[in-house]
């Protein structure tokens, strides 16, 4: 990718904010000190709010808040997704809703009506109440290796006299029909553990627990601890956070930050056709997609150093070489129930240049030559279908695109062209890394073609903005506009970036998929802002960014990215998250991958700050931080500090990328 100058590009255009104040919100939610974020309650202000939680053999959609009486609501949405259903399609997991009703705790011999004062998330979602002289905590959270939900309640007595505390027995097991499991009966289960009559004494506690869980009739019913299922979450938590951590001066953007990491994590699933990423949303478990898995998440996963999302990497481009075939037929867009089936309901929608361009992303970050071989079969082969589709105009066809038919596309769309010229451009640097200088060659002059033929043809007015058409006939503004920024392709950028900020796509609740329309999907406002990150639009382009994560982490329905509205009711799919991180890494950061040990840099930092780092970077089989500081006016320092001792530092005066290269 070829950077611009670092020179900023004033966006002093009243229309450009008349639409909306990018700093004024009523957020709900407040930062947290010393981690997360928490909602303290309002008397006479009801609220429910859903997230979603996952671990390796579960998923939870959890609806909580207040009524208008102040008590607590929750209500649990449990996936199992590998306890497949019939028929074994994408939609395939078995799913219940767990809100039957639990006999009531009493206190002092009144029935328990918690009232929450607060609600904190970092990791797991606690709801925070007193009653009678006691502190009431729930914690909520999937078990991280086994079927199960956790409810874990902790009573601390604050009173100066003892309090009585009655927790109920309770056990309640239903099982499905044998004819609607691929596997037979399931059996599901909610048990109260740590039941009781208790005289909790002043400054004593006592902990229970309700754990929800679903298994396969053969295996044997399990005793749990949520005890150790908490320390479990608490360390999966800290593992993630611990690395890629992004500090800059904005406590809101590193909070949201070290969020998306935790949901672009978790949602790995332990299946028979190995560890698999996937969307999840209460629809999409146990496969993989080439979008949110090959083109959004894998080329993070080398970053985060999370192991189980590189195997998950590997794993998904194993599945999707297995439909390479001579008649260039193409590969399914979803590989679905554990590897067993598939899903190409939309046709091509541009699969095989979100696979090359993710593959081979992903090959260069992960820095393994081994690895990298093993891709390369597959990455040369959907490079050739894209080839095989190219029309007399010398760009790419596809049946459709990532949104499936919902918006037009035509016959020939801007996202696999550009998608296709970024896969070209990683796949010559490859090519480079394993030593083939010839089909570096051949490959980056392949792309300089496509540049040239994507300018001619997707290049257009449209509702007055020089800028891009999305497809032959197109008149309306489209979200995808971005998609050239983010490949490293300017020629439109100024245009382009006042009409992706304008209100004809910029909303206050997201960016329009289309101008005139009202549904909006986060995965192409991240990729947008990632390419005005790329452009050198910083300043502009962060308030927006600002705005945004605000809305997302503290306001109405936190604390991720969402999937899109009204479709799917603003779902948090992990990939949205898988993406924030990259508008970051690849945008604020301007990293990009270019061989197995060096990458290119162009830092994009915002004239008021004064510095802003990313530590413990896992890319290129390395631990190292890179260190952005401002020394004059045009001038910046830029620090890499290896684990293993080494340390470089670059004095930068922003005018062309810079190639690190680790030792």
């Amino acid at each position: 990718m070829k950077f611009p100058s670092i020179k900023r590009l004033l966006f002093l255009l009243p229309l450009l904010y008349s639409f909306i104040d990018v700093h004024a919100q009523n957020l709900r939610w407040n930062l947290v000190k010393s981690g997360g974020i928490e909602w303290v309650v309002k008397k006479g202000t009801p609220h429910t709010d859903q997230i979603e939680m996952s671990g390796k053999q579960i998923s939870a959609i959890l609806t909580y808040g207040v009524n208008e009486m102040g008590s607590l609501i929750l209500k649990r949405k449990l996936v199992f997704p590998m306890l497949r259903t019939i028929p074994n399609d994408t939609r395939a997991s078995l799913i219940r809703d767990f809100d039957q009703p639990i006999p009531e705790i009493s206190i002092n011999g009144k029935v328990l009506n918690e009232q929450p004062a607060v609600f904190a998330f970092n990791g797991t979602i606690k709801v925070k109440s007193d009653k009678a002289g006691l502190s009431i905590l729930r914690e909520l959270f999937p078990a991280v290796n086994k079927p199960a939900f956790i409810e874990q309640g902790t009573f601390k007595n604050k009173a100066l006299k003892t309090v009585d505390i009655v927790i109920p027995e309770y056990e309640h097991t239903d099982s499905t029909e044998q004819s609607k499991g691929v596997y037979g009966v399931y059996v599901l289960n909610t048990k109260v553990y740590g039941a009781g009559k208790f005289s909790l004494k002043p400054g004593e506690t006592l902990v229970y627990s309700i754990v929800y869980t679903a298994r396969k009739a053969a295996d044997q019913p399990y005793e749990f601890s949520s005890a150790y299922e908490a320390i479990q979450r608490r360390k999966l938590i800290n593992d993630i956070t611990k690395k890629l951590v992004l500090k800059t001066p904005d406590d809101t953007l590193n909070q949201m930050f070290s969020f998306a990491k935790i949901r672009a994590s978790e949602s790995i699933f332990d299946t028979k056709g190995g560890l698999l990423h996937s969307p999840g949303g209460g629809a999409y478990y146990a496969g993989i997609w080439a979008n949110d898995q090959a083109e959004y998440m894998n080329p993070l996963f080398p970053f985060l150093g999370n192991v189980e999302g590189n195997q998950s990497a590997i794993n998904s481009f194993r599945m999707f070489a297995k439909y390479m075939n001579k008649d260039y037929k193409p590969i399914p867009s979803s590989i679905i129930a554990e590897g067993e089936g598939m899903w190409n309901g939309a046709g091509d929608r541009g699969d095989m240049a979100m696979i090359a361009y993710g593959a081979s992303r992903f090959a260069l970050a992960y820095g393994d030559t081994v690895e990298a071989r093993k891709l390369w079969p597959l990455i040369e082969w959907c490079l050739e279908f894209s080839r095989r589709k190219k029309s007399k105009d010398g760009v790419i066809a596809s049946d459709s695109d990532e949104l499936e038919g919902r918006f037009p596309a035509g016959k020939i769309n801007l996202s696999t062209n550009t998608l296709a010229y970024g896969a070209l451009v990683s796949s010559s640097d490859l090519a480079a890394a394993l030593g083939d200088k010839k089909t570096a060659e051949k490959l980056a002059a392949e792309a300089a073609e496509l540049r040239l033929a994507i300018e001619k043809y997707f290049g257009a007015k449209v509702q007055g903005y020089d800028t891009y058409r999305y497809y032959e006939g197109n008149d309306k503004l489209r979200s995808w506009i971005g998609m050239p920024l983010v490949m490293g392709i300017y020629d439109r950028k100024d245009e382009t970036a006042k009409a992706l900020l304008s209100s004809k796509l910029w909303t206050k609740d997201g960016m329009l998929s289309e101008s005139g329309s009202k549904v909006f999907w986060d995965r192409s406002l991240l990729y947008a802002v990632r390419g005005l990150f790329n452009a050198g639009i910083t300043d502009t382009t962060l308030k927006y960014l600002k705005y945004y994560t605000d809305k997302r982490l503290l306001g109405e329905h936190v604390p991720y990215a969402v999937e899109a509205w009204p479709e799917g009711d603003q779902r948090h799919l992990s990939a949205e998250s898988g993406l924030y991180c990259r508008a970051i890494t690849e945008g604020l950061f301007g990293i990009q991958p270019k061989r197995f040990n060096s990458f290119l840099l162009q830092p994009n930092l915002p004239a008021h700050w004064k510095e802003m780092s990313l530590e413990h970077i896992g890319a290129f089989n390395q631990d190292f931080d890179i260190m952005v500081r401002r020394t004059g006016t045009k001038q910046l320092q830029i620090i890499i500090t290896q684990a293993n001792g080494e340390k470089q530092e670059i004095n930068w005066n922003g005018r062309k990328a810079i190639e690190i290269t680790l030792n």
